[in-house]
C-alpha cells in the first residue's frame, strides 16, 4: 500500500454539467503548480439524475457515469500520481436520494415489496404505521394519481413521479381499475408534502433523502463495496465523512470504516463542534472538516470594541442586543419551533420508542413535551460522545428545574435513555437535526449583530477571538489534532471567506456603520428592521468596489434574499410562502440597488474594501500555514464573493486563474494577485517542508512597539514564520513606526516579497508592500 501524505487539499464540486472527473483531470497540472497535495472531490457515487451536489446518492455501489464513471476516476488518480499527488473523496453514509424512486433500486424494491423486500431493513422505516407515509403529493392530492401501464410493469403515476405497484395489486386492467384501490393496497401511502406525516427517517427535514441503517453490517458492506475497492486498489488516500451524527452509532461506524481504510489513510468527519465542545479523542479519525478552525481564523481579526455599539444598533432595530444571553434563549425558541413542525415526525417516533422501551403509562402529550424540553436544552449535536459526558444529565436537570410539572414524563425520558435501546438512539439523532435546523438554518438568519459570525459551528455570542486565546487554540490543534482539516469556505458555509472578512471590518467602524444604516433606512426603509439589518450587511459584503452592481449580482442577491427570509421563518417560510411580504422585500432590494442609497453604499465600500482584503488575505495565510491540513475551496485562491449554496457552487473560471498563477510574482504582484500569491507560496512551502507543519511545533511570535497588537503571527517548526496585520482601520495612519519583530538567528526570506531580513525586522520594511509576510529561514 502506498499512501501519499496529505499536506493540503483543494475541494472540487463535481457536477454532470462540469466539472466532471474528466474536467478534474485537466486541472491536475494547475493544482500541482498551485502547491496542492490532494484533490478533494465532492461525492462521486451515482446520484439523482442531474444532481448539482452529489449528496443525493441513488446507487452507492457505482461511480457516477454522469461524472465520468470509474474509468475516469482511475485516470484522474493516475494523472495525480504522476505528479506525486493524490485524491480524497467525500462519502455520504447517512442517507440516499429517493426524489425519483425509479432511480434508486433499493428504495423502489421496498416500495414495491414492503416488509417482504430484502432491503426493507436497510432503511429506517416506521413499520409501526402499517403503510408508511411518503410525502410527495401537492394540493391536487391523490385525485391526480393514475395507473401507468405503458412500461414493463404497472406503476402509480403522479405527474412526472413514478411509484411501483406490488404484484397482484394492480387490478384486472387499466380501464376499469380504481386507482385509489390500487394505491390503498400498497405498502406505502402517498401523502401531501405538508401533511406532517413521514414514514422514514430523513436527513434533517428533507423528504427526498431517506436514511440508511449503517449499524447493520449488511448495509455497511453493501454501501461500502465500491469505496473498499478504492483502498484495495490504492486509488484513494483519504475520506471525508458526511454527517456522521445522523447515524445510530457514529463511533461504531467510524471504527468499521477505519478498519476498511487501514491506519495510514486520512479520515476526517463533518463533526460540527458547538461552542466549547471538543472532538472525542477516542474516535479513530484524524479530525473534523474544519468549521471550528474557520471561526478561530476569522475571529482573531475582529475588534472586540465593536461589540457593544453593534449590539446597541441591533437593539434599536430588533429590541434585543443579539448577544450571548439573547442567543441562548432564542436557540431554545427556534428548537421548539422546528421540533414541533418540520421535525415532528422524528419526535413522534422518539416518543413511541420511549413508550416501548419503558412501558410507561404516561400519556403521549406530556411525553412529547418532556422530550422536546430536553432537546431544546442540549447545546451539542449529540451527547453520547465521551467528550460530552454530563451534557445530557445537565439538560435533563435544567428541564426539570424549568418545568417541575413534567417530572414524571422527564423520568420516563431518563429511563428510556438508560435502557440504551431504540429511544436512546433516536434521541441522539433528533438532537443533531434540531441543532442544525434551529440554529444554522433558522436562528442564524434571524439575528444580525455581526452576520460574519453566523457560520456553521460558529458562536455569534462570542464577538472576537483575543490573540492569546487564538494562540492557545492553534497550539492545542498542533498537539492534539495535527492532521485535522482546516477551512475558510465550504459548500455549506453561509457566505464565502472574502465576504465574511469584509463584513467583519464593521467591527472596527461600528459607529460609522450605524450612522450609515440609519441614514439608509430613512431613505429606503426595509420591510422590517431585523431583516433589513441582516440584508444591509449582506449587501455590504458583496457590493462591487467599482460601485456598479451587475445584473448577475442583482439576480444573485434576489435569490439569496428569498432563501434568507424563508430560512428565518418569521414572515415567510418554505412551507407557507408569504408572497406579499416577499414582494415587498424584493422591491426594497431593487430600491437599494438602483436608488440614492447605492451611491452611499458604494462610498462606504470604497473606503473599507481594502481592509476587508487585508483581513481576508491575513486569515488565508494563517489558515494555510497553521496547524492542521488546510483545504482551499474551489476558486478561493483569488478574491470572490460567494454567498450560501447554490451560489457557492457556481462554475469557476480556471482560465483566468491559470494565467494569474503563472504570472504572479512576489516582486510585482499587486492587490488582485496578492491572494493567489499567498495561496501558492503557502501551499508550495507546505509541500517543500512538510516536517515544519504536520507534526511540527507551534509558537506565537510577538511584535514589540506601539503597534504590536496590530500583528498576529506564529512560527512553525524552527524555519517558518507567518504574520498578518489586523485591525487596520485605526492603524492606517500610524503605520508600523517603531514596531519590530524579533527573529531567531539566521537569514530569513519573505516569500511574498523576496525581502531578506536578519535579527530584528522593522515592520515598516517587512510589511511595506503587503499586509502579510511568510518567512523561511535559509
Amino acid at each position: 500500500m502506498t499512501v501519499h501524505p496529505v499536506t493540503s487539499t483543494y475541494r472540487l464540486q463535481l457536477r454532470p454539467d462540469g466539472p466532471t472527473l474528466h474536467d478534474a483531470r485537466d486541472l491536475v497540472d494547475y493544482l500541482h503548480e498551485l502547491g496542492v497535495s490532494h484533490l478533494y472531490l465532492s461525492p462521486v457515487l451515482t446520484a439523482v439524475n442531474g444532481s448539482e451536489h452529489g449528496y443525493d446518492v441513488t446507487d452507492p455501489t457505482v461511480v457516477s457515469e454522469a461524472l465520468g464513471g470509474r474509468d475516469a476516476l482511475v485516470a484522474l488518480v493516475a494523472a495525480l500520481r504522476e505528479r506525486g499527488m493524490g485524491v480524497v473523496v467525500d462519502l455520504v453514509p447517512n442517507h440516499v436520494g429517493v426524489a425519483r424512486a425509479e432511480q434508486n433500486r433499493w428504495w423502489w424494491d421496498v416500495l414495491r415489496g414492503g416488509r417482504r423486500s430484502p432491503y426493507a431493513s436497510w432503511f429506517d422505516i416506521d413499520w409501526e404505521q402499517g403503510r408508511f407515509a411518503v410525502p410527495v403529493l401537492g394540493d391536487d392530492g391523490t385525485d391526480a394519481l393514475r395507473l401507468d401501464t405503458d412500461g414493463t410493469e404497472p406503476m402509480l403515476a403522479y405527474h412526472e413521479l413514478r411509484f411501483p405497484v406490488a404484484p397482484g395489486t394492480e387490478g384486472t386492467d387499466g380501464e376499469g381499475t380504481d386507482v385509489a384501490d390500487v394505491h390503498a393496497r400498497q405498502a406505502y401511502e402517498l401523502v401531501h408534502w405538508r401533511s406532517g406525516r413521514v414514514g422514514y427517517r430523513r436527513f434533517f427535514t428533507i423528504d427526498s433523502l431517506a436514511a440508511l441503517r449503517q449499524e447493520d453490517p449488511v448495509v455497511f458492506d453493501a454501501t461500502h463495496r465500491e469505496p473498499a475497492s478504492w483502498f484495495a486498489e490504492d486509488l484513494v488516500d483519504g475520506l471525508r465523512v458526511d454527517h456522521p451524527d445522523g447515524l445510530a452509532d457514529p463511533a461504531g461506524y467510524l471504527t468499521r470504516l477505519r478498519t476498511l481504510l487501514g491506519p495510514e489513510r486520512w479520515l476526517v468527519v463533518e463533526k460540527i463542534l458547538t461552542p466549547g465542545e471538543q472532538l472525542d479523542p477516542a474516535l479513530p479519525v484524524d479530525g473534523t472538516t474544519g468549521y471550528d478552525a474557520l471561526a478561530e481564523f476569522g475571529g482573531v481579526f475582529l475588534d472586540p470594541a465593536g461589540a457593544e455599539p453593534l449590539a446597541q444598533l441591533h437593539r434599536e432595530f430588533t429590541g434585543n442586543a443579539g448577544d450571548a444571553e439573547y442567543l441562548a434563549d432564542a436557540e431554545r425558541t427556534t428548537k421548539r419551533e422546528v421540533l414541533w413542525s418540520g421535525l415532528k415526525p422524528e419526535v413522534d417516533r422518539l416518543v413511541a420508542a420511549i413508550r416501548r422501551d419503558t412501558g410507561t403509562t404516561t400519556d403521549t402529550a406530556p411525553l412529547t413535551d418532556a422530550a422536546i424540553e430536553v432537546l431544546t436544552r442540549i447545546p451539542t449535536y449529540r451527547t453520547d460522545y465521551g467528550a460530552n459526558a454530563g451534557v445530557l444529565a445537565t439538560a435533563v436537570g435544567a428541564a426539570t428545574d424549568a418545568r417541575p410539572d413534567m417530572t414524571r414524563a422527564l423520568s420516563a425520558v431518563t429511563e428510556a435513555v438508560l435502557a440504551n435501546g431504540e429511544a436512546a438512539v433516536r434521541l441522539q439523532q433528533v438532537c443533531g437535526a434540531a441543532t442544525a435546523k434551529a440554529v444554522e438554518d433558522r436562528l442564524f438568519y434571524r439575528t444580525a449583530r455581526l452576520i460574519s459570525l453566523q457560520e456553521v459551528g460558529g458562536d455569534p455570542g462570542r464577538f472576537a477571538v483575543p490573540v492569546p486565546q487564538f494562540h492557545l487554540m492553534q497550539a492545542e490543534r498542533a498537539v492534539r489534532w495535527p492532521a485535522s482539516m482546516t477551512t475558510l469556505s465550504t459548500h455549506d458555509t453561509k457566505r464565502g471567506e472574502d465576504v465574511r472578512a469584509r463584513i467583519g471590518v464593521l467591527s472596527q467602524v461600528p459607529d460609522a456603520w450605524a450612522r450609515s444604516v440609519r441614514q439608509w433606512e430613512e431613505i429606503a426603509p426595509s420591510p422590517d428592521p431585523a431583516t433589513g439589518l441582516f440584508l444591509w450587511q449582506t449587501m455590504f459584503g458583496v457590493w462591487p468596489t467599482d460601485g456598479e452592481p451587475t445584473s448577475l449580482l442583482r439576480r444573485r442577491l434576489h435569490e439569496y434574499t428569498t432563501k434568507a427570509v424563508r430560512e428565518a421563518g418569521v414572515h415567510t417560510d418554505w412551507a407557507s410562502v408569504n408572497e406579499e411580504y416577499e414582494r415587498l422585500v424584493h422591491e426594497w432590494i431593487d430600491t437599494v440597488l438602483r436608488g440614492p442609497v447605492s451611491r452611499s453604499m458604494s462610498a462606504l465600500v470604497r473606503r473599507l474594501a481594502i481592509h476587508g482584503r487585508i483581513d481576508s488575505v491575513g486569515q488565508k495565510l494563517l489558515q494555510l500555514t497553521g496547524p492542521g491540513i488546510p483545504d482551499v475551496y474551489q476558486g478561493t485562491e483569488v478574491w470572490e464573493d460567494s454567498l450560501v449554496d447554490p451560489d457557492n457552487r457556481r462554475p469557476i473560471g480556471y482560465g483566468t486563474r491559470r494565467k494569474l498563477l503563472t504570472t504572479v510574482d512576489p516582486l510585482t504582484a499587486v492587490d488582485e494577485a496578492t491572494k493567489m500569491l499567498v495561496v501558492r507560496e503557502s501551499l508550495r512551502l507546505r509541500r517543500e517542508r512538510p516536517w515544519s507543519f504536520v507534526g511540527g511545533s507551534y509558537h506565537p511570535v510577538l511584535a514589540e512597539g506601539p503597534s504590536a497588537h496590530h500583528l498576529v503571527g506564529f512560527a512553525r517548526g524552527d524555519d517558518v514564520i507567518a504574520v498578518a496585520a489586523r485591525l487596520t482601520v485605526s492603524h492606517a495612519e500610524r503605520r508600523w513606526t517603531d514596531t519590530v519583530l524579533p527573529l531567531a538567528r539566521g537569514r530569513w526570506t519573505n516569500r511574498l516579497t523576496g525581502v531578506t531580513v536578519e535579527g530584528t525586522a522593522e515592520l515598516t520594511t517587512l510589511l511595506e508592500r503587503r499586509p502579510v509576510a511568510l518567512l523561511t529561514r535559509d
